[in-house]
């Protein structure tokens, strides 16, 4: 078994004396698994940093095998963020969630894109925004779709205020008043595409996510929600204002 493919580093774990299993996003083959030779060197390091991409090609005797890889880097994101920890974060959180939902060896290539326009999308100050639209992609992608086209309640498709924890369905704001304790907030700007939230939006954006991604695709998770996810919430809570 043979082939090489694009893909986007998601973990490399240190394995005997100088070896990694790396997990790659593939456009074609999916989250697959290889060994690297010589994966844990300062070279190699560098280059199986989470969020980078880097041209595999994986050998194996058998395609139920484990296999190796030997990767060369096509762009280097990870080391563009560096020195930004709140970028980083990002990154490092969304590779996290990548790899924690996706089974081994099932193409998604329109998962390989959207997570390759989240990356790149880090250069710009709207990222945040571009996360959480990230994060709904791969729930509908994945087969746990929330439904923000109309509300559950009327049918209508103005005012939608709310979604049902539940339904995974967008409710107004009239028909979801007197429930609102128990729905969560739905920002306006995962209604527009191409807009931004501000901080406190992006905040219950990452809530509203969040909750089905923990309630859905990590649900028989010991630990909920990666814990790259929840340090990414935490530095993108906002602060609260000082009064003077």
């Amino acid at each position: 078994m043979d082939w090489t493919d694009d893909g986007i580093v998601l973990s490399a774990k240190k394995h005997g004396e100088t070896s990694s299993i790396v997990s790659l996003l593939t456009k074609e083959h999916g989250r697959h698994l290889g060994l690297v030779r010589g994966g844990s060197g300062k070279r190699a390091r560098g280059i199986l940093q989470p969020g980078n991409r880097v041209e595999a090609r994986w050998r194996a005797r058998l395609a139920a095998h484990l296999g190796t890889y030997t990767c060369e880097m096509t762009e280097a994101f990870a080391a563009a963020v560096l020195k930004d920890p709140l970028k980083l974060a990002g990154l490092t959180s969304a590779c996290a969630v990548t790899e924690g939902a996706l089974a081994e060896r099932e193409p998604h290539r329109p998962i390989f894109e959207g997570l390759l326009a989240l990356i790149r999308s880090l250069q710009q100050d709207d990222w945040p925004s571009a996360y959480v639209k990230w994060e709904l992609g791969l729930l509908g992608e994945i087969g746990f779709a929330l439904d923000l086209s109309e509300c559950a309640s009327t049918g209508q498709n103005d005012q939608l205020a709310y979604v049902s924890p539940k339904s995974g369905r967008a409710v107004s704001l009239a028909a979801g008043e007197p429930y609102k304790a128990k729905l969560l907030d739905l920002p306006g700007f995962l209604l527009r595409p191409g807009a931004a939230g501000d901080a406190e939006e992006v905040a219950d954006g990452l809530k509203l996510t969040g909750y089905f991604l923990e309630k859905t695709v990590f649900a028989h998770s010991k630990r909920g929600l990666p814990a790259a996810r929840n340090r990414l919430t935490e530095r993108l809570r906002p602060k609260p204002s000082s009064k003077t």
